[in-house]
């Protein structure tokens, strides 16, 4: 059996770990922190209160360590790893996945899985450290080449998340690919639900046929650069900006200024959707014609990039977004510019437009993404597990 050792359920994990179970036949128990995603919960950077809204929980075993009805963490910042000793040794895995390093949690769960004596996966969100500077950063990499060899097998989640993993010492025998992923169920992402929720979903923001819609999908921060896209939009050439228009589907800390900064002269035509549950982003999506995604750090994947990418809809990301050199061939499916830039922004939206409005980039993007799936996803970690069970003389 795989144990898996997260905060909470996360949308786009628990699907791969139902395909872990139901279609490969790897029993899965998930350890959770705490239920606060599926019991609700504010979260800090979107400002709103939610929980999700699809099926995080079946499919597999999910076990939790406390549960927001009974006092337990209601954000990934105050789980505790109180009675995970216990837990391990009662479901008495054949190996422990394990998911990250912050927060605090996941380093806590590392050592009581190497304590447990259970072979360790891990696998998280990371990128290329690069010639790291200064004491701090070179002590953390010190750490997590410390920290990875104590993992039996490491998978790794795109491009740059496998040359972080080289760079830090991990050799080839112990790589997986395990691509990230978003789980395609609740959305509808072919050229007939295009066709139908096209034209009624502009309609209904205020969109015209003709204008040219750019989506931003996310929490309105400054970590994610929203700022730049109405300073952008203004210094395109005229007869191309005129025809745009923004649609922010999120919410955060930027909303106000945002609605203050299109709202100026010249003016950007915008429509604030506000948060939105994942069954209803099909609609917003369709409504586009260009994703952007303007992160200016700590992107370390981008996976509205990915959903984007499904609905056939090209992107336009800064190069600090972990996803870049996976799914993002300029000229196919999306452009890139450099992170923190307005006008480099400005060159690659100019460049991008050329790709709005075509079938065939439409079938690129589908058919790019298509590899970075739910079941891949499940492949990786089952190959992963199966070498660990094998070693071990347990059944895979």
């Amino acid at each position: 059996m795989l144990a898996v050792i997260e905060t909470h359920p996360i949308q786009y994990h628990a699907p791969v770990y139902r395909a872990l179970q139901q279609e490969l036949g790897v029993p899965v128990t998930v350890i959770y922190g705490s239920d606060f995603s599926v019991a609700g919960y504010r979260d800090a950077e979107f400002g709103v209160s939610f929980a999700w809204d699809t099926d995080l929980l079946s499919g597999y075993t999910p076990l939790f360590l406390s549960r927001v009805a009974s006092g337990g963490a209601t954000d990934a910042d105050a789980v505790t790893t109180d009675g995970l000793r216990d837990m391990l040794r009662a479901v008495r895995p054949t190996a422990t996945l394990i998911v990250g390093y912050s927060p605090r949690f996941h380093r806590r769960a590392w050592l009581e899985a190497w304590r447990s004596g259970s072979p360790i996966l891990f696998r998280g969100e990371t990128v290329a450290e690069g010639n790291a500077n200064g004491l701090r950063s070179q002590m953390k990499r010190r750490a997590l080449a410390l920290a990875y060899r104590s993992c039996d097998r490491v998978l790794y989640i795109g491009q740059r998340s496998q040359a972080h993993f080289r760079e830090l010492g991990v050799g080839r025998e112990r790589l997986e690919f395990s691509p990230y992923c978003v789980d395609v169920t609740p959305f509808s992402i072919d050229e007939t639900a295009r066709l139908h929720l096209r034209a009624l979903t502009r309609r209904s923001l205020g969109f015209t046929d003709e204008q040219l819609v750019l989506v931003f999908s996310g929490k309105l921060s400054h970590r994610k650069g929203v700022d730049l896209l109405p300073a952008a939009v203004r210094t395109l050439p005229e007869g191309l900006r005129e025809r745009i228009a923004l649609l922010f589907v999120g919410d955060g800390a930027m909303r106000r200024d945002l609605e203050t900064w299109c709202a100026g002269e010249p003016r950007v035509p915008a429509a604030f959707a506000g948060f939105q549950s994942q069954r209803a982003l099909s609609a917003f999506y369709h409504a586009a014609d260009l994703l952007v995604l303007p992160s200016r750090h700590s992107e370390t994947w981008g996976l509205v990039v990915n959903e984007a990418l499904h609905h056939g809809l090209p992107c336009v990301v800064s190069d600090s977004v972990g996803c870049v050199p996976d799914l993002i061939e300029e000229g196919r499916t999306g452009q890139v510019f450099a992170a923190g830039s307005a006008d480099a922004l400005t060159a690659a939206l100019d460049a991008a437009h050329g790709l709005v409005g075509r079938a065939n980039i439409r079938h690129t993007c589908r058919n790019k993404v298509s590899l970075y799936s739910t079941r891949r996803a499940a492949e990786g970690i089952a190959r992963a597990y199966a070498a660990v069970s094998a070693r071990a003389g347990a059944p895979a």
